[in-house]
């Protein structure tokens, strides 16, 4: 089996755009979560978000006047920035062949697709205007179009698909990636996901009560994951994306390699036990943890930290719960865990991709970042891990090997394993 490498990386977060932006952010606790007067208006309970603040300027950096001519697609728009920040970055080309690049491919995920577009050709198609519709409405609306488009715009010949599965999106688009660069049936692999912002993305959250809503005038406030005070996730937005190659092909041509991954797992606790469409079977999420070990031939005290899921709900002292029963560890021999839904809300779809860039750039430059709206620690998490394993300011400490996990709605779960790059 090839060993797997991460060469690039790529980002569009609510609290930076582009790897250097958002490296800063996360080293230095900086929020992305600001008041959303649309959602004000529409009465929406939660009215503060994590939204990508993109510029024309960006825009036209990835994108050509006629394709942003009746574009409407904002998880469209963030996967192609992510992405082809991502193949730049890892030292890849950007040629107009006229052969596909064989070995390359892209496994990038979405909940949904061009949610605008679906929603401004329905009117035009109620209104007897479908001869307006446009060209692009199909490859916008549909939800292989991020996968599509960076297929296209890099000229990838490989496998060319997007996964869906809420939540864990991005994680198990990585896996996905990771096996099948391991198996040798790819040499690289672009690799992520991405989500649509917006109130028809965020509503059906907010009707099921399950948002922040106790902090709209105080915006930096309002994503608490492992707090007492937490009261609900941030809706949020944007995308992540990685280059998983193999390690042969990456030091033949160079590449500076950010990390290794060394295995994961995914898995589903079919609704049954204590899981449901909201809420996780806890057998399933302590397996897929175990089995992701096992994958990467590790045993639980190998693991340094634990980027989490921890979305500021009731679930997180569940989740604390998992990973000490999983790990067998817990009180001080429990390993860091931060979550970055603190600094950039619940992405959603995209949360997964945007969180294992950050876990990367984490191993890579030597730092764990800090909790935010932590200091008052749940009652029940702080039963079972030191408060010292939470720290609130970024540590500057090297760190060896991450896991990071993600859950889903619809019970399903993703594990990886990260390890510091060693030849």
């Amino acid at each position: 089996m090839n060993r797997v490498v991460i060469t690039g990386l790529g980002i569009v977060a609510p609290n930076g755009v582009g790897i250097p932006a958002f490296t800063h952010a996360i080293k230095n606790g900086l929020s992305g979560i600001r008041h959303d007067d649309e959602l004000r208006q529409l009465q929406f309970s939660c009215q503060i978000v994590g939204k990508p603040q993109i510029t024309d300027e960006i825009k036209s950096e990835y994108f050509t006047d006629l394709e942003l001519r009746g574009f409407n697609s904002s998880g469209i728009l963030y996967g192609v920035i992510a992405g082809l920040e991502a193949w730049k970055d890892a030292g890849l080309p950007v040629e107009n062949n006229h052969d596909p690049d064989w070995d390359s491919g892209t496994i990038f995920g979405s909940g949904t697709s061009g949610i605008d577009k679906f929603r401004e050709s329905i009117y035009k198609i109620d209104d007897l205007q479908i001869r307006k519709l446009g060209s692009s409405v199909v490859a916008q609306t549909m939800n292989s179009g991020i996968s599509a488009y960076l297929g296209g715009k890099l000229g990838l010949g490989n496998q060319v698909t997007t996964n869906s599965s809420a939540c864990a999106t991005g994680t198990e688009a990585i896996i996905m990636a990771y096996d099948r660069i391991r198996s040798g049936k790819a040499k690289r692999i672009l690799a992520g996901s991405t989500s649509d912002s917006g109130p028809y993305i965020w509503a059906g959250f907010d009707a099921l009560r399950v948002c922040s809503s106790k902090y709209n005038e105080r915006p930096e406030e309002g994503s608490r994951p492992m707090s007492a005070t937490a009261s609900g996730f941030v809706p949020a937005s944007g995308a992540g994306a990685l280059i998983v190659e193999d390690l042969e092909s990456a030091l033949k041509r160079g590449a500076n390699i950010y990390a290794e991954i060394i295995g994961g797992n995914v898995n589903s606790g079919g609704q049954r036990g204590n899981g449901s469409m909201t809420a996780p079977n806890s057998t399933a999420v302590q397996r897929c943890i175990i089995d992701a070990l096992k994958n990467a031939d590790i045993s639980a005290s190998d693991i340094d930290a634990i980027n989490g899921h921890l979305t500021a709900t009731a679930k997180d002292s569940l989740e604390i719960e998992n990973w000490t029963k999983a790990l067998e560890r817990d009180q001080d021999n429990f390993p860091y865990i931060n979550s970055l839904k603190s600094l950039t809300g619940h992405c959603l779809s995209a949360a997964g991709s945007i969180e294992s860039v950050a876990t990367v750039l984490q191993l890579h430059h030597g730092f764990l970042f800090g909790n935010a709206n932590c200091d008052d620690l749940h009652p029940e998490i702080a039963t079972r891990i030191d408060k010292s394993k939470i720290p609130s300011k970024t540590l500057n400490i090297n760190l060896n090997i991450i896991a990071k996990a993600s859950f889903g709605f619809g019970d399903v779960n993703a594990c990886i394993i990260f390890k510091k790059f060693e030849i």
